[in-house]
């Protein structure tokens, strides 16, 4: 973004980083390769997005669905996670970035909940971005466990009597707290949100890339916030 183009951003962009498998294989390289080269280019964009002034970021990492994919390769994303991880944890403390897991984190292994925990501890005081990290997250299965725990206190007494508003029914969501996104992406060309933030996401301006999220940088991102500008523009900023 130069200095003349005065574009409209974002407060709180979600991602979905699709295409890692299809771009490695294109290149004649195993799917690891392509969930290598995407981790390593989350954490560079992640510093782009900082830089641009955007003040939320979300990205869908590991969905609910993702457990059905072959073993080894649900094996080699879990070793990732704790590997980006502990390197998102030094970035947190060097830009003042606040990281929460958002997801179901029960069925990960006990190590990689202890790394979770300890990012989110380390980070909790840090306001200059916030991101949030979707690992074993799935829109209904969040608004499921919402219900649940909203049923819970109700039977306890906690909620007050009388209807229960979407301003309530938010403080159950593993999002509790953060404004709902502006724009998604989703890159590699498919055209659908895969059940990520459904509750949140009903308003949200979408953008549809055929780029692979290896190949997704500074220019893609700048040409989906033009995009997002436009609409902007058109319509108004009102919800």
């Amino acid at each position: 973004m130069n200095m003349e183009e005065k574009l409209i951003l974002p407060n709180h962009l979600a991602i979905i980083l699709d295409g890692n498998g299809r771009w490695a294989k294109k290149r004649g390289m195993p799917r690891s390769y392509g969930h290598i080269v995407g981790t390593d280019n989350l954490e560079k964009m992640c510093d782009v997005i900082s830089d641009m002034g955007i003040k939320y970021l979300t990205v869908y990492a590991f969905s609910t669905e993702n457990w059905k994919r072959a073993q080894d390769e649900v094996a080699l994303l879990m070793n990732l996670f704790r590997k980006y991880l502990r390197r998102c944890e030094k970035k947190a403390i060097r830009n003042h970035m606040r990281v929460r897991i958002i997801g179901d984190p029960s069925a990960l292994a006990p190590d990689l909940q202890d790394e979770i925990r300890e990012v989110e501890e380390v980070s909790k005081d840090y306001d200059r971005m916030f991101f949030q990290i979707a690992i074993n997250y799935g829109g209904r299965d969040e608004i499921e466990r919402a219900v649940t725990k909203l049923a819970d206190d109700a039977r306890k007494g906690v909620l007050p009597e009388g209807r229960v508003t979407g301003e309530i029914f938010e403080r159950y969501l593993d999002t509790a707290g953060i404004p709902d996104p502006d724009l998604m992406i989703r890159t590699s060309g498919e055209q659908r949100i895969s059940n990520f933030l459904l509750w949140q996401m009903a308003y949200t301006e979408y953008y549809f890339t055929d780029v692979a999220w290896p190949d997704f940088h500074k220019e893609e991102l700048l040409e989906a916030i033009r995009e997002y500008d436009r609409r902007n523009r058109r319509f108004g900023d009102a919800k």
